[in-house]
């Protein structure tokens, strides 16, 4: 058709020509704004613009797999028979990596001088799945279930690199909240995209969107080794544990040192990851419990599909709004921001309870975004702030670990509670409670401590 437009007669060749310049300008104007953003703030020269391109087509490959197993799994079968399906899907695949969870950071931890292969590798193995959950996709069988299980422990264990990677390409005069909601909101966006294209893609057939994430899991692998080589050096890195400190090796002068952990390095930083365990495994149930609940109840007079898309969106929404206030706050009390993460979300799940509704229900998911981004973006400042550089990357690793085994939990609970929409909000509310009730003395005591230490400072 391009060389019938370009070889006719005159008028016509000039209007194929046109359009063909049109669209290349257009595209070339598209690329030129996607890559002002991602370097913009010196991102390019320290090598973050690439790992925020990175994330994008991470969660891009993610989303395409996710529509192709919710469609098998969840929307393919009546609401019992689905349910079933879901709690099977928990059970082989959520169950085995809430064991390995807890591994997965000191493994990774090892791979300190390979980390571009660690992620090039996660990204192989999930177009690998991909490929290979294509051929079984249609019949739901249980084989789906082991390589559903793979690519889940494979995302996690990119997102737990991702994190540990972030503190090597900081640009200058950036903080670390803000590189993380830059790399968080291109993650967001990119969904956003993939999303309708990943159901046009299903509408050819259920296989079509895992061989579109085969491709994408392949450019995310080389685009992994593209990164910058600082990304594999670990000079200056120890370990962090989650345990009290244990005395270390003798120093020269002959006096037993001390092995930082994250106790160590303060105790704000536990009581903040205690607060976004909780946020976590909020948001775990509610995927869960209202996937159900609303397909077998819907809210408002709307059909099942209209009122779970309703709180899908006002979930995103929230999601994108509080990465983005997390940039613009950065890192100004990050323990007060976690407190008030916890308080508007227990308020809001215990409204959701109170007068159980779609707009409640819908306002309950937004907080929870908006609660979980925030919180998670102070728990990165936190970790900036009081942990130091010799084992910041190996905390970031740990803690990210920890909030993934946190959903899981979350997740687990939602599934097998009765589909009662007031009672699934209040355990939604007890979730949150606990959490605000463990860290939040903590918390305050901590914001207390820190802004003494930095008038100190500044005296």
């Amino acid at each position: 058709m391009a060389r019938t437009v370009t070889a006719g007669p005159g008028p016509v060749r000039r209007a194929g020509r046109a359009l063909a310049n049109g669209v290349g300008r257009s595209g070339g104007a598209v690329r030129r704004r996607i890559r002002r953003s991602t370097h913009a703030g010196g991102a390019g020269e320290s090598g973050l613009a690439k790992l925020i391109e990175l994330h994008a087509v991470n969660s891009a490959g993610d989303m395409l797999i996710t529509i192709a197993l919710a469609s098998s799994v969840f929307f393919s079968a009546p609401t019992g028979q689905a349910r079933g399906r879901v709690a099977l899907y928990l059970l082989v695949t959520m169950a085995p990596f809430a064991l390995l969870a807890p591994v997965i950071g000191p493994l990774l931890d090892r791979l300190q001088h390979g980390r571009r292969a660690a992620m090039a590798m996660s990204m192989l193995a999930r177009g690998v799945l991909a490929w290979t959950m294509a051929g079984v996709i249609s019949s739901a069988g249980l084989g789906l279930y082991p390589m559903a299980l793979g690519v889940l422990v494979s995302s996690k264990a990119y997102g737990v690199v991702r994190s540990a990677v972030v503190p090597r390409l900081l640009p200058d005069r950036t903080t670390l909240v803000k590189a993380n909601s830059r790399v968080t909101l291109a993650g967001l966006l990119a969904t956003s995209i993939a999303a309708p294209i990943g159901a046009g893609l299903h509408a050819i057939g259920p296989q079509w969107p895992l061989y579109g994430a085969f491709v994408i899991f392949v450019c995310g692998a080389l685009l992994s080794m593209s990164l910058d080589s600082k990304v594999d050096s670990s000079r200056g890195e120890r370990k962090a544990r989650l345990s009290a400190d244990e005395e270390a090796p003798a120093e020269p002068s002959g006096i037993p040192g001390k092995k930082p952990s994250l106790l160590g390095v303060g105790s704000s930083v536990l009581h903040a990851l205690q607060g976004n365990a909780g946020l976590r495994s909020l948001s775990g149930f509610l995927t869960m419990f209202l996937a159900f609940m609303l397909r077998e109840h819907p809210l408002g007079g709307l059909t099942a599909a209209t009122s779970l898309g309703a709180v899908v969106v006002a979930a995103g929404a929230g999601n994108a709004l509080g990465t983005a206030l997390g940039a613009w706050l950065k890192a100004r009390g990050p323990e007060i921001i976690i407190a008030s993460a916890l308080i508007l979300s227990l308020a809001a799940a215990v409204a959701a309870a109170t007068w159980y509704g779609l707009v409640t229900v819908a306002a309950a998911a937004a907080v929870a975004g908006i609660s979980q981004a925030l919180a998670k973006l102070s728990l990165d400042a936190l970790i900036q702030r009081d942990v130091p550089e010799t084992v910041r990357t190996s905390a970031f690793a740990r803690s990210e670990t920890a909030l993934q085994l946190a959903w899981v939990v979350g997740g687990g609970l939602g599934i097998v509670l009765p589909l009662n929409g007031p009672l699934g909000m209040s355990v939604a509310a007890c979730l949150v409670l606990t959490a605000f009730l463990v860290s939040i003395r903590g918390l305050f005591g901590a914001a207390r401590r820190g802004g003494n230490a930095a008038s100190a400072r500044v005296a």
